[in-house]
């Protein structure tokens, strides 16, 4: 049963490692043709020309991708943070029977119907409110996508939080209370700093399902021309994730261009990679 446990631990790192071969050996041969400077800074992407020299540069998709994810991140974290403190030491009973079985039930929504909400109610809104002023022509636009992003990792930031600081000792909250800090000042002084090794991983993780979401982006992203960089958050954009899963079904196989699409596949896995090292050394230099 050893030997059996044993494996059933080393399943995702084995799989994982699958996934880096597979990534490595189809898109470093790819970047290596191209050039790395040139894919990663060049702002063209033009693979298919048929009286000009192919372009594959990604660095408009490459911005796209951040600006989305940072829009996110500013609205999902704070208010997933804030719903998990409020959920494990400050909800009635009530409250909270009505409130967790909602945020699994988000939990559980496939991507695509977040999109068909993003397409039938954000990006009208959006259009409505500031589509005059600035002289839109849809309001499938980062903000759209950002929006709907920070709703998608509501459930991942909440969930992990909330049983991160409800893992906190009693001990360390009624010391603080003891000491004659407000309900709410020991949460935020006491509880907090103690769980931040949990809520950082639940920040990670909505960071993760950010910038790896793929289906609703693609439908309220606007899907800009990838020959243009991305400037403003009312106005279109197309991210890795998008660009990777629209042009992937006409792709001919074994071309450049195939190629191109899975070594933006190994940037992508790299920034996960980044943030995940960022987090790790920030939990590091904090907890000393």
């Amino acid at each position: 049963m050893r030997i059996v446990f044993m494996a059933a631990a080393f399943a995702s790192i084995i799989a994982v490692a699958l996934i880096c071969i597979f990534l490595l050996a189809e898109g470093v041969p790819a970047m290596a043709e191209i050039g790395l400077k040139e894919f990663l800074t060049g702002q063209l992407w033009r693979p298919t020309a048929m009286y000009e020299e192919p372009s594959f540069g990604i660095l408009p998709m490459i911005l796209g991708s951040i600006y989305v994810t940072a829009g996110a991140i500013l609205l999902g974290v704070p208010i997933g943070l804030l719903t998990a403190i409020f959920m494990a030491r400050m909800c009635p009973a009530p409250l909270y029977s009505i409130i967790k079985p909602a945020l699994n039930l988000m939990a559980g929504v496939p991507s695509v119907i977040y999109g068909f909400f993003g397409m039938m109610f954000l990006v009208p809104a959006i259009f409505e409110i500031f589509g005059e002023r600035f002289d839109m022509v849809s309001g499938a636009t980062m903000l759209a996508a950002s929006v709907l992003l920070g709703m998608m990792i509501l459930p991942t930031v909440i969930g992990i939080a909330e049983t991160n600081i409800r893992a906190v000792s009693s001990e360390i909250y009624e010391g603080a209370v003891a000491l004659g800090a407000s309900h709410e000042r020991a949460v935020f002084k006491a509880v907090m700093p103690a769980a931040k090794s949990g809520v950082m991983a639940a920040v990670v993780l909505g960071v993760g399902r950010a910038i790896g979401e793929t289906m609703a982006v693609r439908m309220v992203a606007g899907n800009q021309t990838a020959l243009r960089m991305p400037y403003e958050f009312l106005r279109g954009v197309r991210t890795m994730t998008a660009n990777i899963v629209m042009e992937m079904n006409y792709v001919e196989h074994g071309s450049l261009h195939e190629g191109a699409l899975i070594a933006t596949g190994v940037v992508l896995f790299v920034f996960i990679m980044i943030i995940n090292a960022l987090f790790s050394v920030l939990n590091r230099e904090k907890g000393r």
